[in-house]
């Protein structure tokens, strides 16, 4: 995540600390009804009324970069719903200062619907003071240019539940009533110790706080390594959100997470059950086609200088593998 400083070397690593990611999101939603929301935490400390903005079909664009994780949920879970029609996307580039993420992959540098150079000019539209990181994915409002929520897992609930009228015919159900309780338990063991498991290695400000957090990590895959061996997705039969959740982290393991951010165990592709199970997501339309290996490559690479002062950005793994059949329809 991206300070607000205008100094231009991010940083990320405090010595002698554990990694704790700040989870303090602007709280907007955008909801099919008109239900009233409890306060929640605000960005700027207390408590904070919840702004409900409509679902309005054309109105929002979403501001993911392919290169980030948790962006790359966002992305996906569009694609997976259909509502490339109704919510339109705009991708910054993979690389950014401590200000902002830039659209520096348009022509001339900005964003075509927001006229942003930076989406910092979103966060800005609205919030002139806004303390916190410039964080994707981000969900603007095109009228007035101006973000209305990043926090990244309420926005793909929501463009599950809230969406709904929109969703193409053939949509998956990711979030399946009947497992909805077991599914939420996984998420947030694999959202505690995976997704955010890797940031704890690679950001870990000491050797202690390292090697606990290498430990829990490979504790977590070893269980999701049993826990697939003998069911296709991981609730069992039916891509849902946990797959999607899972997935971008898996994704960006071998590239970037075993050697980057030293969680060197194993590669991805030495667990044979993750291996495959990532390899069928891969395949999966919707999924494989949001992966730009580069883009991922060049955004840790070049980004965490405190990690990787170099700059110097590896050219491998071999990523072929990728395409090679997986074998899950057994399961």
């Amino acid at each position: 995540m991206a300070d607000a400083s205008d100094d231009q070397t991010p940083t990320y690593v405090e010595k002698g600390q554990e990694f704790n990611r700040d989870m303090n999101y602007i709280p907007d939603r955008i909801l099919a009804g008109t239900t009233s929301l409890d306060p929640r935490d605000s960005e700027f400390g207390g408590r904070s009324e919840v702004q409900v903005w409509p679902v309005q079909p054309g109105r929002y664009r979403l501001i993911a970069a392919k290169a980030c994780p948790w962006a790359n949920r966002s992305i996906i879970v569009r694609n997976l719903l259909g509502l490339g029609d109704v919510i339109s996307l705009g991708m910054p580039g993979p690389t950014h200062d401590k200000r902002s993420w830039t659209f520096d992959l348009d022509p001339e540098g900005v964003d075509p619907v927001l006229g942003h150079e930076r989406l910092q000019q979103a966060y800005f539209a609205r919030y002139p003071d806004y303390p916190r990181g410039i964080t994707v994915p981000a969900m603007v409002d095109v009228p007035t240019k101006s973000v209305v929520t990043n926090d990244f897992p309420q926005i793909t609930h929501d463009l599950f539940f809230e969406w709904r009228d929109h969703h193409r015919p053939d949509a998956p159900d990711l979030w399946p009533d009947d497992l909805r309780d077991e599914m939420e338990a996984v998420m947030k063991r694999v959202f505690t110790e995976v997704n955010n498991g890797v940031y704890r290695c690679g950001f870990a400000g000491s050797q202690a706080a390292y090697d606990a957090a290498y430990d829990r990590l490979w504790t977590a895959l070893d269980w999701l390594e049993e826990r697939l061996t003998d069911r296709r997705y991981l609730m069992g039969e039916r891509i849902t959100e946990a797959d999607v959740r899972l997935f971008t982290t898996l994704a960006r393991f071998d590239p970037v997470y075993h050697g980057h951010f030293k969680c060197n165990r194993n590669k991805l592709t030495e667990m044979p059950a993750l291996w495959s199970y990532a390899r069928d997501l891969f395949q999966t339309p919707g999924f494989g086609e949001t992966i730009d290996f580069d883009q991922i490559k060049a955004h840790y690479y070049v980004v965490h200088t405190d990690v990787n002062p170099s700059g110097i950005v590896p050219k491998g793994p071999a990523l072929e593998g990728w395409h090679s059949p997986h074998g899950r329809e057994r399961l």
